[in-house]
């Protein structure tokens, strides 16, 4: 056996900001020469950012990636870390084409580089590209056919990349046959719910598999519509959680390893070629080990709630900002987007706007303020009827048109003051009346960003809850106003409504959305699972017809196995109509429904 000092360095990058990616890998590189390793791992792609679509097609981004990385090596040297071991990820390019893909010569690769003395001595190359769920990555990159084994102070490291050991077979299996005494997967690995359990999981089959303890890192951060949650860990060879790190936190976890020395196995496994390259084959002198620790899970409200706020922050901000909008209704839903902000980017960047039309109750007018004076965020009150009577003068309009009127106008106050002010403008809507249309294009719909775009009405609810008492157990003041969360949902658009004038109690709704959007359900699934078929063809039908509305919806952080936009995209032009009784095509309708049709247009 062979003693050596693993870290794993959990960064939240940045895509596209290479040099700043750069300088923060040779940071956190110091870190864990500081703490005594010998090798230390950072996360998939983490010089370039993850993921970086569309320029991973451009040359000049691939070769300014390539270069960094032989910069960054020559910078470790300097910095007197040529003796630690780095294994990052970047992107290069294949040196020799895959005809067999149709790709040419110097297609782009998803990679780690293997760093010592210098210079990059090896690299490793993504086998298994997921083009899946919120993946594209056949679009991009040539796989790789090698598996890449370096051997660090007598103990030879298997070096995988993040789907490597999502896939049966492979890179995992080859490790076992290559002997190694470790397995290293560097990983960009998008949070969802329930995820850190299914990675767990995960890690420990393929520990087994590949008969030696594994080592996996993740990036953390937001980008765009993805949020990365850390939770990085190592696990024995039975699969045995010897160290975590905690989630959505940019650090450092370090861990002693007593593995198993350089056992020279086989050269090649099911077409995988077995490629070596040697740092250092003399073991460390023996030394007293450090200890290590579990980081704490968080529960299923404290794991989504962070990924939210992580995921506003970052967006905010990474493209240059520093403060929002958000209007206030005095609903639930603009209560947890606005609080959900104040602790994403503190309430002094937090800019809360009342628009009360003549429908407006006066506990929706005092709830607003009162969210207001309880998290510190900036409010102000801008009536909206005058606004609307002006309107109203030159373009007489009535029912629906006239309800959306009012949301369009207040939207129009809110990108106002954002652009006056410079400020992003969020959204406030949630999944469930995202799924079925439950919102006015260019009204509430407008922003740059949507916490709640994948959390379904219920969950709202739940995190509303989960806030306040989170506040409750650290002598706080809980944020949201108790009447914010338990009053009957209302667009308040007219006298006395309630959303389930036009829905399905939420309950009810939610449960039929996870069904068919989540699970892909057909009618006659539903039917099947107990759902009323009239129940079932009224909201398919809401669904299918809301599909523009989608498109044109802010970017908001994947909570869900399936949130509407890099997950699921259907055709706006569709003539396919789900039927209760089989899964045949309808007929057609005799016309599509238009833009203005609908519970809210």
């Amino acid at each position: 056996m062979a003693q050596i000092r693993l870290a794993l360095a959990q960064l939240n990058v940045t895509v596209g900001d290479i040099a700043g990616n750069a300088d923060a890998i040779l940071r956190w590189a110091q870190h864990a020469a500081d703490r005594g390793a010998h090798v230390v791992a950072f996360p998939e792609m983490a010089l370039t950012g993850y993921p970086v679509e569309d320029l991973a097609l451009r040359t000049s981004f691939v070769d300014a990636s390539r270069a960094a990385m032989d910069d960054l090596a020559a910078k470790l040297a300097a910095a007197g870390l040529g003796n630690l071991t780095v294994i990052c990820g970047y992107l290069d390019r294949d040196p020799e084409g895959y005809d067999r893909l149709g790709r040419p010569k110097g297609s782009p690769q998803n990679a780690a580089a293997i760093v010592h003395g210098g210079r990059v001595v090896a690299r490793a190359v993504k086998h298994h590209l997921p083009n899946y769920g919120v993946f594209d990555e056949y679009r991009y990159f040539v796989p790789g056919d090698t598996l890449q084994v370096v051997t660090v102070h007598g103990i030879d490291i298997a070096v995988v990349i993040c789907e490597d050991l999502w896939q049966e077979g492979g890179p995992v299996r080859a490790t076992r046959a290559a002997g190694a005494g470790l397995l290293l997967a560097i990983n960009a690995s998008p949070y969802e719910r329930t995820k850190d359990d299914e990675r767990l999981k995960l890690v420990t089959r393929r520990a087994r598999e590949a008969m030696c303890p594994l080592a996996y890192v993740n990036m953390v951060g937001g980008q765009d519509e993805l949020v990365f949650d850390g939770d990085s860990i190592v696990v024995d060879e039975s699969g045995t959680v010897v160290t975590r790190a905690p989630q959505f936190s940019e650090g450092l976890l370090t861990v002693d390893l007593d593995l198993a020395g350089t056992t020279r196995g086989a050269d090649e496994y099911a077409g995988i070629r077995i490629e070596r390259t040697v740092i250092s084959d003399r073991p460390l002198p023996p030394y007293q080990p450090a200890r290590s620790g579990i980081a704490p899970r968080l529960d299923e409200e404290a794991e989504i709630y962070t990924a939210i706020v992580t995921g506003l922050r970052d967006y905010v901000e990474k493209n240059g900002h520093r403060s929002v909008v958000v209007g206030l209704s005095g609903g639930i839903d603009s209560a947890l987007t606005a609080t959900i902000a104040c602790d994403a980017l503190g309430p002094e960047n937090v800019y809360g706007v009342s628009n009360p039309s003549k429908y407006s109750s006066e506990h929706s007018k005092v709830d607003a303020a009162e969210l207001a004076e309880r998290t510190g965020l900036n409010f102000r009150v801008i009536p909206i009827e005058d606004i609307k009577e002006a309107f109203l003068r030159q373009l007489p309009l009535t029912g629906v048109a006239d309800e959306n009127l009012q949301a369009r106008i207040r939207g129009m106050i809110w990108m106002s003051i954002a652009n006056q002010e410079g400020h992003l403008v969020l959204a406030s809507g949630n999944k469930s009346e995202l799924a079925v249309g439950y919102s006015t294009i260019y009204g509430d719909a407008v922003g740059a960003y949507a916490p709640l775009k994948d959390v379904p009405k219920t969950w709202v609810w739940r995190l509303a809850r989960w806030r306040n008492q989170r506040a409750r157990e650290l002598g706080e003041t809980p944020p949201i106003p108790e009447r914010s969360i338990t009053k009957e949902p209302s667009a308040e658009l007219r006298p006395g409504q309630r959303d389930t004038d036009s829905l399905p109690p939420y309950e009810v709704l939610d449960d039929v959305l996870d069904d068919y959007v989540e699970q892909d359900a057909s009618a006659a699934d539903l039917v099947a699972a107990g759902f009323d078929p009239d129940l079932v063809e009224r909201v398919i039908r809401m669904v299918d017809a809301a599909e523009f509305k989608r498109r044109q919806y802010p970017p908001g952080p994947k909570i869900t196995f399936k949130a509407f936009g890099r997950d699921r995209r259907l055709p706006l032009t569709n003539r396919w109509r789900e039927s209760v009784t089989d899964h045949q095509p309808s007929p057609a309708p005799a016309r599509a429904a238009s833009p203005g049709e609908g519970p809210r247009g």
